[in-house]
């Protein structure tokens, strides 16, 4: 916690109840601040993608469905129109993220020391970067994969008769994990700053970080190899870039 700083520019061990009065309510203002533009920002976001590229955005989705000539059905009145609300809602978030995380950036940012500034600002936004990135990577090199597995798998047994919410999401649940799994490096960047683990230590553990990544890969992806091995590859490769990350930090570091 920083020293409170007179007008004088002396500073103080002590903090009269006025200043701590005065400090909780700016903080409180700039979180109310920081709330209401992200919602504005997610808000507006949504309204444009429901009005203007709703049809296009549930196309895409149901492209690796409608190409394979299933149809797609819904079971409920009301069930088409809030599957396209979640949807557009979802997109609306990811659309918004980047103020969402410019906006948490500056809430934080005066709680910080310049040293530590430099540290967390590209932390912050390469962890926004590599969701992306794994959830992009998901949709375009695993996910139509998974899909013909599972139909290849049941078009024997019965004919698919898939409700459009299901299928989103089926969909949202298979990309969720993959980016969360991009955010490895980071993690052990942090764990590593903060002297919990190292590179020598990580780097001797391969083989049972290997075995709980599999297990971890298992755990978040359908019951198919073909999904699993997507995830634990690069996920694998994730923890390589990350003990070299680390190699680069001092454990314990804390400038």
């Amino acid at each position: 916690m920083r020293v409170p700083i007179h007008k004088n520019g002396k500073k103080t061990g002590k903090e009269t109840a006025a200043e701590r009065k005065q400090a909780l309510l700016e903080h409180i203002l700039e979180l109310r601040k920081m709330i209401v533009i992200s919602c504005v920002s997610v808000f507006a976001a949504f309204v444009l993608i429901f009005y203007f590229t709703i049809d296009w955005l549930m196309a895409q989705i149901t492209d690796p469905i409608s190409n394979r000539g299933i149809e797609i059905i819904y079971t409920t009145m009301s069930e088409a129109l809030l599957t396209k609300l979640k949807v557009a809602l979802v997109a609306a978030v990811i659309a918004a993220s980047p103020i969402i995380v410019w906006q948490i950036w500056r809430f934080i940012k005066p709680a910080l020391y310049p040293k530590e500034k430099r540290v967390f600002r590209p932390l912050f936004f390469t962890a926004l970067v590599l969701f992306l990135t794994g959830i992009i990577f998901c949709y375009g090199a695993v996910y139509f994969l998974a899909v013909d597995f599972f139909l290849v798998a049941g078009e024997n047994l019965a004919k698919p008769m898939l409700s459009i919410d299901k299928y989103v999401g089926f969909l949202f649940g298979f990309l969720l994990p993959f980016g969360l799994a991009f955010q490895l490096p980071v993690c052990m960047y942090i764990t590593t700053r903060a002297g919990w683990t190292n590179a020598k230590s990580l780097s001797g553990k391969r083989k049972y970080v290997l075995l709980a990544l599999a297990v971890l890969a298992a755990v978040l992806t359908p019951p198919d190899v073909l999904s699993q091995l997507m995830l634990l590859i690069p996920m694998y490769l994730l923890f390589e870039t990350g003990v070299l990350v680390s190699k680069t930090v001092k454990p314990g570091e804390r400038n």
